[in-house]
């Protein structure tokens, strides 16, 4: 499974949730008529998308068995993801961004940063959000600041400070 985002909030009163993608682009998840959502360690259950589209920056989607607002509320935090199998397949050096979620965060003088826990969309660039024990750390995803994306290794080298 690949995560590909997560549900954020309810949408409406009619029982839409509103989608955080983990896409490059905000539509992709719109390619995909089923979606597994559940929790990061499970359990997971497949769904039949019944609507999804665009709504803003983010995805607003009804799904089945979510008449309410109340309803949807209790999807909230949930994530969604689809097969690997099902994606496209990619060549060389190339990663999908949910493939970043998790990955340890180590700058150039070897010290740890954190793990990434998310990738924020501020318009201008996508951001990591690296957290450790005790802080949080945003760090653009640029060539400046990115210097090696290792997936096999589960590492993402930066140009970065820790007190930054």
């Amino acid at each position: 499974m690949v995560i590909m985002g997560r549900i954020a909030a309810a949408q409406g009163i009619r029982g839409w949730v509103k989608i955080q993608p983990y896409t490059e682009y905000l539509d992709s998840l719109l390619d995909y008529g089923s979606w597994w959502i559940g929790h990061e360690h499970g359990p997971w259950r497949e769904v039949e998308v019944q609507q999804c589209e665009v709504h803003n920056k983010a995805l607003a989607a009804q799904l089945p068995d979510c008449p309410d607002r109340t309803a949807a509320e209790k999807l909230k935090g949930l994530l969604i993801a689809v097969p690997r199998s099902s994606l496209p397949r990619h060549t060389g050096d190339e990663y999908y961004w949910s493939d970043l979620i998790g990955l340890e965060v180590v700058n150039e003088s070897g010290v740890q940063l954190g793990t990434v826990a998310n990738l924020l969309e501020t318009g201008a660039n996508q951001v990591l959000s690296v957290k450790s024990e005790s802080s949080e750390i945003l760090i653009p995803f640029v060539a400046s600041a990115i210097k090696q994306v290792d997936v096999k290794n589960r590492v993402i080298r930066v140009d970065w400070s820790a007190d930054y």
